[in-house]
């Protein structure tokens, strides 16, 4: 079975130097580069499914973004937000792209890589030339942004792995239908033992912070920014929705194919946020898009 490298990067913040780690796939010296990004408490292996089904086209690079799994935390949490992330990704791109012609990357974001994704591709001389949004949109439902909130902060710990793989199970169930095996490995992504043998959650828990600060005003223009950078993207752009989806609402979706880059838009039945792309099916959806130039 076709297996990645786990390799890192270096990057920088206010607070200082952070290691980025990320899982490449496929050939170390093919110029056609994959970024894949993860949701807000996911992980790069998230992409193992759709990384091995591609990696026969692509390079795929699959970053832990920082504060998550196998990469660094920032000393500052208030610094876990988007500026932050999309430099961060910059770098990688410069890292894996330096020794190749090719400059440009095809991006695949899930929720808040597709925030990320929005970010880096709105941006003049972007690197991204083919962006998939996974769920994700400009516009993001209060209701459903409290709901992440509240779990991202809470430190839950396990005596058994059993136990913790069914709380990941149950607050991840609008990831729509998976086998017993796909929930264990979901699960398995995301826990890590503590020092006292405790199951718990593989990030840091000052990802909740800047949520916990944001007001109605700090929203109001987030959300008018992220609309400003939706609008200045230019490159072909393809928009998954759950088609139960509490964090991308229908409207939003229709809207984004009206204005910016003028998303295609795709709809997965039975799923809420996000879609996994761990079937065969969902994948083949990136697939005919990623690969149509």
């Amino acid at each position: 079975m076709l297996e990645a490298k786990i390799k890192s990067v270096q990057c920088i913040s206010l607070s200082g130097l952070h290691q980025m780690a990320y899982k490449e796939w496929g050939e170390a010296d093919n110029p056609d580069v994959l970024i894949c990004v993860h949701g807000v408490t996911r992980v790069s292996d998230d992409f193992d499914n759709l990384a091995r089904a591609l990696a026969d086209k692509y390079r795929v690079v699959c970053p832990d973004v920082v504060g998550r799994g196998r990469s660094g935390r920032l000393r500052n949490p208030q610094l876990y937000r988007l500026p932050q992330y999309v430099a961060d990704m910059v770098t990688l791109i410069a890292a894996v792209t330096g020794h190749t012609e090719r400059k440009d990357v095809h991006w695949f974001g899930t929720s808040m890589g597709g925030l990320i994704g929005m970010g880096l591709a709105s941006l003049p001389d972007s690197p991204i030339s083919r962006l998939v949004l996974n769920d994700i949109g400009p516009t993001l439902d209060g209701a459903a942004l409290q709901r992440i909130g509240d779990y991202i902060g809470q430190d839950v710990r396990f005596p058994t792995f059993e136990m913790a793989a069914k709380f990941v199970r149950d607050i991840s169930l609008t990831f729509g239908p998976h086998t017993d095996a796909e929930w264990h490995k979901l699960a398995a992504d995301v826990l890590v033992q503590d020092s006292d043998g405790q199951w718990t959650r593989h990030y840091d828990l000052g990802l909740a912070q800047p949520f916990r600060s944001t007001t109605i005003e700090t929203a109001e223009a987030d959300q008018a920014a992220l609309w400003a950078a939706y609008d200045a993207i230019r490159c072909p752009t393809l928009l998954v929705r759950g088609a139960q989806s509490d964090l991308l609402s229908r409207a939003t979706a229709d809207n984004m194919t009206q204005r910016g880059p003028k998303a295609t838009l795709v709809e997965i039945p039975d799923v809420g946020h996000a879609p996994t792309f761990v079937h065969d099916d969902q994948i083949a959806i990136a697939r005919e898009f990623l690969l149509n130039s």
